[in-house]
């Protein structure tokens, strides 16, 4: 899911970098990230809507609070995932199930994010005037380094920018790709359905979405449990789109994502598999540690 809107499933989104089994650049980088978690989460949001003396300590309280119920009950979920993940390894996997898998990991975001609408709503309601002006300006900065970096110079450098993300995960996980295996993973890229402009208008429009929101909250003074309503509602619809452009897009590209990476499994050889189940189970391995340190 590639989103960065601000709103509260910021966790969410910070924790699934930090869990994806194959977007993980190494243990020791997952275990330090994740004990910073309250404090790298504080000054992310901070550079978002600069928070005044009463909000920081707050807000840090917050993300503490957070962290530690995800370290109680969704590491060992997590966890569990790992170990589905370590039997599938060593086989030929379909497409539906990559798509199962994927499902499993997404429930999981959700659930931080809806643990966090609370805290969520308390912070958007004490939000002035001048920390939305800073959202409007950092959404602005924003869109400009995604144009530079996925808009500018057409098609050919950003699926190749795509390619050398997408070869970087999978040689984590795998090792070293064949070279027939990094031309199957070039002929995906320059096949997907990805579209960075559409991902852009998306971007701009949430955006937009989210200024109007905290905007109507503090003109009308709305109350705690209707603004954590309003949260939670659209929480839901960043998760599942409604029905329309937006949603057939995210389909079809998430289908796309679980065919591609069945492909790229079948092509392993049992040397790749065996690196892929080690991996595996030092992220198991880590998140057990993780779990015995609260």
């Amino acid at each position: 899911m590639p989103l960065s809107r601000i709103r509260w499933v910021w966790l969410a989104r910070i924790i699934g970098v930090l869990l994806a089994a194959a977007t993980i650049a190494a243990c020791s980088t997952l275990k330090l990230a994740y004990n910073n978690l309250p404090e790298l989460s504080y000054w992310w949001l901070n550079g978002y809507l600069d928070f005044d003396g009463t909000q920081t300590p707050r807000v840090r309280d917050d993300l503490a609070e957070l962290l530690a119920w995800h370290r109680r009950h969704e590491l060992p979920r997590l966890a569990e995932l790992l170990r589905r993940a370590q039997a599938l390894a060593p086989e030929d996997v379909t497409p539906e199930q990559v798509c199962e898998f994927a499902d499993r990991i997404r429930e999981r975001l959700l659930a931080v994010a809806v643990r966090a609408e609370g805290p969520g709503a308390d912070l958007a309601l004490s939000l002035g005037e001048a920390q939305l002006q800073q959202l409007e300006r950092k959404y602005a900065k924003n869109n400009a380094e995604y144009r530079k970096e996925w808009l500018d110079g057409g098609p050919a450098r950003w699926q190749e920018k795509r390619y050398e993300r997408l070869l970087e995960r999978h040689e984590d996980f795998y090792g070293r790709l064949e070279p027939a295996q990094r031309e199957l993973l070039k002929q995906q890229v320059a096949q997907s359905v990805f579209d960075p402009q559409a991902v852009d208008a998306e971007r701009r429009r949430s955006q937009r979405e989210v200024l109007a929101l905290l905007r109507r909250f503090r003109a009308e003074r709305t109350q705690p449990a209707e603004a954590r309503a309003t949260i939670h509602a659209y929480v839901l619809r960043v998760a599942d789109p409604p029905p329309g452009p937006w949603h057939d897009r995210q389909r079809a590209l998430h289908q796309e994502s679980c065919r591609s990476l069945a492909a790229l499994h079948r092509s392993t050889s049992a040397g790749q598999r065996e690196q892929a189940v080690r991996r595996l189970q030092v992220y198991e391995r880590d998140l057990a540690e993780l779990f015995a340190a609260q």
